[in-house]
């Protein structure tokens, strides 16, 4: 039975998770059987959240086999109804461009009609639609376009490029892929093509200058990002020295006790950034240098990176912010497991066991591989295990679904801009409130409003979405982020012998 404690928990759980579920429906059933596959897709996907939260609130723990089982069913049926989806999107599609073609001739009436009425306005009025993009261009990019790729009904000014509304014909990264090479041809590098959706929901190209591309770091900014790395390698060092029980900064003769642990740190964070930079890389997009955010909580909170050229489409953004994570993460969780397989009674750091509290993930791991060691007052660990959990909480902070961080990234190439801005939105307001028992939390609101909470800018083809596999991996990531950083309840604490009542 629950507890009077842990029945409002449940409670809310279930009212919230019916409540969203609830609105996705009612949102998805317009659209017909495609509104209702994605609908379906969504409850599969908070399916093993729901089970591992609500047992959690029970008070129930489920093991990491457990987990992972829960994850692989959902998995499979998630990519079952993925190709369900598609299948019933490419029928619609083609029903679509046959409807489309029969209206065709009309069509094009229509806008030589609308074309010659604007011929005869003043030309006050003309002069905003046509001042960005000279006249012969102009022609010149309207002639790629046809009525197999995508069908212009309209043209308007957009910054200092121009708008082509009309009708999608076919799949959006085939026909991005063309009319951006054609584009090319035409005009090497003169120009760039987005296929992206207007505030309607409806496919829209827009051709924007390439002096409008992101610029390189100028020389100050990389002076500044050099600094930024020496003081995160000191505050690395500083936090190293009070796990140590001693200053740094009052006794900088003991800096070399601080080293091993403090390069360990310093080894996950530059793999993370290696990570990124060898994916962009290879898919020819340039990064700019990390910005290193020290800190003396943890020693740093990870870098911010700047993407220095367009992304070709989601599924790049995707692979771009997944990389560093999960490298830095992975050996984050090696270094752990080793630390603890390593740790015996006389080992170098003495921890007392509330410590494993602060991790549903670590506390979980400690219990499995120390066994009844975790339950004494203090437990004797490895130095590993020191710099597997920093890397660990500082893989983990990256991957919080806001704004330029890993994990906004992410969630924008899965889910789209709208759903990236929510999460923003919802993150922001879920550390504030967390904020009012710790000053961590309210560091980062801090560092989210003024420099991350803007989204990436949209990729060059940002309506075709990353494929299932990704999506699965991206709320892989997502879980995993929560389990480091969600503590452990105090009852499920004291059934694991963590030290809880």
């Amino acid at each position: 039975m629950f507890s009077a404690s842990e029945t409002p928990v449940i409670a809310t759980i279930l009212l919230v998770a019916v409540g969203i579920l609830g609105w996705g429906f009612y949102k998805a059933k317009p659209y017909g059987k495609l509104g209702l596959l994605s609908w379906l897709q969504s409850v599969v996907l908070m399916i093993p959240w729901l089970v591992f939260f609500g047992l959690f609130a029970a008070g129930i723990y489920v093991n990491i086999a457990g987990i992972l089982l829960i994850i692989m069913v959902a998995t499979s049926i998630y990519i079952y109804l993925g190709r369900q989806l598609r299948a019933e999107g490419r029928h619609k599609v083609l029903q679509q461009n046959a409807d489309q073609r029969s209206l065709t001739s009309q069509s094009q009436e229509k806008k030589q009609q609308r074309d010659k009425e604007e011929s005869t306005e003043a030309p006050s009025q003309l002069q905003p639609k046509l001042i960005s993009i000279p006249g012969e261009d102009l022609n010149s990019i309207k002639g790629i376009f046809g009525i197999d790729t995508f069908f212009v009904t309209n043209t308007t000014a957009y910054l200092e490029g121009a708008i082509f509304e009309g009708n999608l014909r076919g799949e959006p990264g085939k026909t991005h892929n063309i009319l951006s090479n054609t584009l090319k041809k035409r005009f090497d590098e003169k120009y760039r093509l987005f296929l992206v959706e207007n505030r309607d929901g409806k496919p829209v190209v827009i051709v924007l200058p390439s002096k409008n591309d992101p610029q390189p770091m100028t020389f100050t900014q990389q002076v500044f990002a050099g600094i930024l790395f020496i003081a995160t390698i000191i505050t690395c060092m500083e936090v190293v020295g009070i796990i140590l029980y001693f200053d740094l900064f009052s006794n900088p003769r003991r800096y070399m006790e601080t080293i091993p642990i403090a390069v360990g740190v310093m080894v996950i964070l530059l793999a993370h950034e290696i990570a990124h930079k060898i994916v962009a890389n290879w898919y020819q997009v340039r990064l700019s240098l990390p910005y290193f955010l020290p800190a003396v909580q943890i020693g740093s909170f990870g870098a911010i990176t700047r993407f220095e050229s367009l992304l070709p489409n989601r599924k790049v953004l995707f692979d771009i912010a997944i990389a560093g994570p999960a490298v830095g993460g992975i050996l984050s969780l090696v270094i752990l497991v080793i630390g603890l397989l390593l740790s015996h009674p006389g080992s170098l750091f003495q921890l007392p066991n509330t410590f494993f509290q602060g991790s549903i993930l670590v506390g979980s791991l400690a219990r499995v591989i120390l066994g009844s060691n975790v339950q004494s007052s203090v437990v004797d660990v490895s130095p590993l295990v020191i710099i597997g959990w920093l890397g660990l909480v500082i893989s983990a902070i990256n991957l919080m679904p806001a704004g330029h961080l890993d994990g906004g990234r992410i969630v924008q190439a899965i889910y789209g801009r709208k759903t990236a801005n929510r999460t923003t939105f919802a993150t922001v307001i879920l550390l504030a409130l967390i904020s009012l028992g710790n000053s961590l939390a309210m560091y980062w609101v801090i560092v989210i409003l003024f420099l991350q909470r803007n989204l990436e800018r949209p990729s060059l083809d940002e309506i075709s979405e990353p494929d299932d596999a990704r999506a699965v991996l991206g709320l892989l990531a997502l879980f995993l982020m929560i389990i480091t950083l969600l503590p452990l309840t105090p009852s499920l604490a004291g059934r694991l012998g963590l030290g809880g009542s």
